[in-house]
């Protein structure tokens, strides 16, 4: 749904560049959440930007939904953008109008008649459990209340494609998780694909099917989430369970849809070894109970148990 390639945002301040996106590749499936986590400053809100063409790359293509976003001129690329929604962490509602008005704006734009328009905010409104709040200005809603306008006004142009710069860094935790409950909603009710920015763990945690750490204007990984908790030295799963360096001969565990199976017993009592648990981490990360477990293995039958872990599926990695 979103093909980014060798893309590049250069920006020049003072006479210097100052290179803020560097040659980054980038795939989202069709009906998936992809969350790009990294710290402030690492280009994440600049690649956002450049996916919907808000800032022009300097160089590189950005192809959503099979067009070439890159390659359109002004007028054919306002009307593309009717098909990407945009939902930005500090809101950006207008307080002169209400609910219904803001969520309006985007139909008045493309010109939808009145009573289109008026059916439509009100079926927006129930999908995001406002319909109540339809004659409210924004100063009299909450942080939460607010992002689900925001939400709402996204979606208006019926959009294949949701954005998401930080929707979630100004909400206290408990909110956090209704908006991205309402999101996860989103995507499986209306088949959006979503693209979030993020510095937050729980968020990937929380819905996310794929991800990226991005540093420095650069990907560092990316993919499906599954699959990189299976990646030797994975930097995202370092951020997932984070355990302290590992001593020589330590040997680290990881696993994900294997945690209801007894798989250290079964090789103690197989093998004939002991097994010290030095640290460890459990959590569910895209629908699955996933974590990783670092322990010293002792003992006559220690590389034929962890040959057996390797073969059941868990990635085993050790320390030197």
């Amino acid at each position: 749904m979103i093909d980014v390639s060798g893309l590049r945002k250069v920006y020049r301040d003072r006479g210097r560049e100052v290179v803020a996106v560097d040659g980054v590749d980038l795939r989202v499936r069709d009906g998936e959440i992809f969350g790009v986590l990294g710290r402030s400053g690492a280009g994440k809100s600049t690649l956002l930007r450049c996916v919907n063409l808000l800032e022009r790359p300097t160089e590189g293509t950005v192809t959503v939904a099979g067009r070439e976003l890159t390659a359109l001129g002004e007028g054919e690329l306002r009307l593309a953008r009717r098909g990407i929604g945009m939902v930005h962490q500090h809101f950006a509602l207008m307080s002169s109008r209400t609910v219904a008005g803001n969520v309006a704006f985007p139909l008045e734009i493309m010109k939808v008649g009145r009573a289109e328009r008026a059916r439509r905010v009100a079926e927006l409104l129930e999908l995001v459990g406002l319909a109540d709040k339809a004659k409210a200005h924004p100063g009299q809603l909450s942080g939460g209340q607010k992002q689900r306008v925001g939400i709402a006004r996204a979606l208006a142009g019926r959009p294949a494609v949701l954005l998401s710069d930080e929707a979630t860094s100004a909400l206290d935790p408990a909110t956090t998780q209704s908006i991205l409950a309402l999101l996860k909603s989103l995507n499986r009710e209306l088949g959006l694909t979503i693209l979030l920015i993020t510095h937050e763990m729980n968020v990937v945690k929380s819905i996310c099917d794929s991800a990226a750490i991005m540093k420095d204007g650069r990907i560092q990984e990316s993919g499906a989430i599954p699959d990189l908790l299976a990646r030797p030295g994975s930097r995202l799963t370092d951020e997932l369970f984070p355990l302290p360096p590992a001593e020589p001969g330590a040997v680290t565990i990881t696993f994900a849809g294997q945690a209801g199976e007894p798989v250290i017993s079964q090789v103690v009592r197989k093998f004939d070894v002991d097994v010290n648990i030095l640290g460890g981490a459990l959590e569910e990360v895209a629908g699955v109970a996933a974590g990783r477990l670092r322990v010293h293995l002792t003992g006559g039958g220690r590389d034929a148990a962890l040959a057996h872990l390797s073969e059941r599926g868990l990635l085993v990695e050790e320390a030197r």
